[in-house]
């Protein structure tokens, strides 16, 4: 009989590797790792769908803990139970190979990105599009099924390309400001260039081994990419995709650590990193004039401002991990939340210093919060990944005006500024199948929708002027249904290959009222 969740906590790390001693032991956990996780993790350990399971990236979690999330999963994840697939001691010997080092330390750097730039040959940059689209109202769909993205007429309709991207897109895709390049990054670090006008590829660099999310600077010159391994965050040219620094990532007090995400802050001509393992936020300045102030001694010469080195970094201490987070309007502010915490808090960065608490239980998703005017005041949305709720957030006091009870845990949220409607996906649970629009000035639910029964359904885009929402049917046999936004009836279907995000240029472009930024 397989034992339970309390079994594996109760044994202890030294018993744990005393298992792995004998090299049966090893060459079985080798063998249950190629059997059941490389698919997701890699054949390398160093990650795809899944993160890298190293001991860089498992650091904060004993063996035992290790155990426990294969046997049982992990809640608001796409990590499955495998304790009918394992037995207790098979499980315990896998986590202890998990926890090894590998035979050789894993390392990437500027020498190793800049070797594995590839610039397409056949491309050749042209003057207008090759279609007679609105430039503006385009959408890329991601398809996770196999690994590809549909160029979509977002007037017609029409699929204008189906293009290969690397595998295992993660993160949301990030236009230039004009709205013509498109980048894409994948589990495993790699970032492609797209020219929408050519519909054409320009190229590819592997920024990371694993890696988080990306960011493109307010001005379109820079690319950041947040890494979980390496511990960096490397900025690319967005011209030619070469390496403008790789910063590594320590803490004040010397300890290194993952990026857990990475976000710019236009006015502010800056990037915020938000990091997995220390107590801190990184601002990280592309800006001509970066403060003066928070940088340190090496960056004041003879009381002068002065930059030796492009992208100048600012830490600011907080009081506790920050696994995610969401910007106010003006981006002087930061409400962070903690995976592992039940709150949330609201950092100044002007003054570098938490200024708030959020009553946030629930393992708010901060990444997918957005905001609407109400009243004489805006309000900040997020769902909740462990329980079935919305949480809106008057901005101005940071008190919780209300909390939406919904029919399971969710994930993404959307509006539109020519929406009086909100929609939350209930992505984990028994009613995956239900999406919810909610009535911006009621914070009611006035329509629970079911357009795939039993099927995942997720994530909400909409149109450059608002007019339909684009829903995904998140199944390998998926769809996008198109929904008249006033209406909610359903107005076509285009069936897909796992369909996941969906993205707006024009929304994306012009941070839309209703779009996670």
């Amino acid at each position: 009989m397989i034992r339970r969740i309390s079994s594996f906590r109760a044994r202890t790390l030294g018993t744990l590797c005393a298992l792995l001693l004998t090299s049966a032991a090893w060459a079985d956990a080798q063998s249950d790792y190629a059997d059941h996780c490389a698919s997701c993790h890699g054949d390398t350990r160093l990650g795809g769908v899944g993160p890298a399971l190293i001991p860089e990236t498992l650091k904060r979690m004993r063996g035992p803990r290790v155990a426990a999330v294969i046997a049982e999963g992990r809640t608001a994840t796409q990590m499955p139970a495998f304790a009918h697939n394992l037995n207790a001691l098979q499980i315990e010997e896998l986590a202890g190979w998990l926890k090894s080092p590998l035979e050789t330390a894993p390392d990437w750097a500027e020498a190793d990105i800049m070797a594995s730039r590839t610039l397409d040959a056949d491309y050749v940059e042209i003057d207008a599009p090759v279609w007679s689209s609105d430039p503006m109202n385009i959408t890329l769909v991601v398809e996770t099924g196999d690994h590809n993205v549909s160029v979509l007429d977002g007037d017609t309709f029409e699929v204008l390309d189906r293009f290969e991207t690397p595998f295992a897109v993660h993160g949301g895709p990030k236009f230039s400001p004009d709205g013509r390049y498109v980048f894409i990054m994948s589990r495993d670090g790699w970032v492609q260039k797209y020219d929408i006008w050519a519909l054409q590829q320009v190229g590819r660099v592997r920024a990371g081994l694993n890696s988080r999310n990306i960011a493109m600077s307010g001005d379109g010159k820079w690319l950041a990419v947040a890494n979980y391994l390496p511990n960096s965050l490397t900025l690319l040219s967005t011209r030619d995709l070469s390496v403008a620094k790789v910063i590594e990532i320590k803490s004040r007090k010397g300890n290194p650590s993952r990026v857990s995400a990475v976000y710019q802050a236009p006015p502010r001509e800056s990037f915020v990193l938000a990091l997995k393992d220390v107590p801190e936020i990184w601002e990280v300045f592309y800006g001509a004039n970066p403060p003066q102030s928070g940088l340190g001694h090496d960056f004041r010469i003879e009381g002068q401002f002065k930059n030796p080195n492009p992208f100048p970094v600012r830490k600011i201490t907080t009081p506790d991990y920050l696994d995610d987070f969401f910007f106010d309007q003006t981006y002087e502010y930061v409400m962070g939340a903690s995976r592992d915490g039940n709150g949330g808090q609201v950092i100044d960065l002007v003054i570098g210093q938490k200024v708030a608490d959020l009553d946030l239980p629930g393992m708010p998703h901060l990444g997918s919060g957005i905001t609407w005017r109400r009243g004489d005041t805006t309000v900040m949305a997020t769902p909740h990944l462990t329980d079935g709720t919305v949480s809106v957030i008057d901005m101005e006091t940071w008190e919780t005006v209300k909390r939406i009870k919904t029919e399971g845990p969710g994930f993404f949220m959307r509006s539109h500024e020519n929406s009086p409607y909100v929609w939350a996906d209930v992505f984990f649970g028994p009613n995956k199948d239900v999406m919810h629009v909610i009535d911006k000035k009621t914070l009611e639910i006035v329509r629970t929708l079911r357009p795939a029964p039993g099927k995942t359904v997720a994530h909400v885009e909409f149109t450059k002027d608002g007019s339909h929402a684009l829903v995904s049917i998140w199944e390998d046999d998926g769809a996008v249904i198109i929904y008249d936004a006033k209406t909610l009836e359903e107005f076509r279907r285009l069936p897909m290959r796992k369909p996941s995000g969906k993205y707006n240029v024009w929304n994306k472009i012009t941070f839309s009222e209703g779009t996670s930024h």
